[in-house]
């Protein structure tokens, strides 16, 4: 091969990386127009919690998964509207919840909260009934919810993520071969389980 060949053969390859390259970029730009799901067909619901590193708990990178956070990692109405949308358009087609232990949906009464709202409505000028509750834009309000349904405490973790991987397993606009997952992150150890497998509760306790 001569030395002019073996130029266009570097050359040929350095337009191949180029493009590659753009056209990636280009993907991943316009990936929602182009019809391209998540790497992992993905969708996460976990707490807003700052202790929880989602992508690290699940394994994920950037772009693996589409990944809703709000307080408690709650299945609330907006949730059921972000999952229908992007199983039934997106490709999506597993979901996962996270909650979390010594979450701070545990650390108060609902009528502490509510009281706490309303006295911040009060300070506002408005009458807490007057406020458009869940979700904020008023055109996508559901109806009348009390404060206690809006906030929605948790007693038990393990329980309310168990009741939501079942409850999104069973509505209406979430497609039957959708997979949904939950998992409770321990904050004390850094590590997921499934809800009810408290491991401390085992070691901790003598079989007779």
């Amino acid at each position: 091969m001569s030395d002019t060949d073996d130029h266009d053969h570097e050359h040929s390859h350095v337009h191949e990386r180029v493009d590659e390259s753009v056209d990636a970029r280009d993907d991943w730009a316009r990936r929602r127009r182009k019809g391209i799901p998540t790497d992992e067909n993905l969708l996460v619901v976990a707490c807003m919690d700052e202790r929880i590193p989602v992508e690290d708990a699940l394994g994920l990178e950037l772009g693996d998964a589409q990944i809703y956070r709000n307080a408690g990692g709650k299945v609330t109405d907006d949730v059921i509207r972000s999952a229908a949308l992007t199983t039934n358009f997106f490709e999506t087609d597993e979901i996962v919840v996270v909650n979390h232990t010594d979450c701070g949906m545990m650390s108060a009464s609902d009528d502490d909260v509510a009281a706490g709202l309303e006295a911040q409505a009060e300070a506002a000028g408005v009458d807490l009934d007057e406020v458009d509750l869940d979700p904020a834009l008023p055109e996508l309000d559901i109806g009348d919810a009390s404060v206690e349904e809006w906030v929605r405490m948790t007693d038990d973790i393990d329980e309310a993520c168990a009741a939501q991987v079942e409850f999104l397993e069973n509505h209406e606009l979430i497609p039957e071969d959708v997979t949904v997952s939950g998992y409770v992150y321990e904050v004390e150890s850094g590590e997921l389980r499934r809800p009810g497998e408290r491991v401390a509760e085992e070691i901790s306790e003598r079989r007779v």
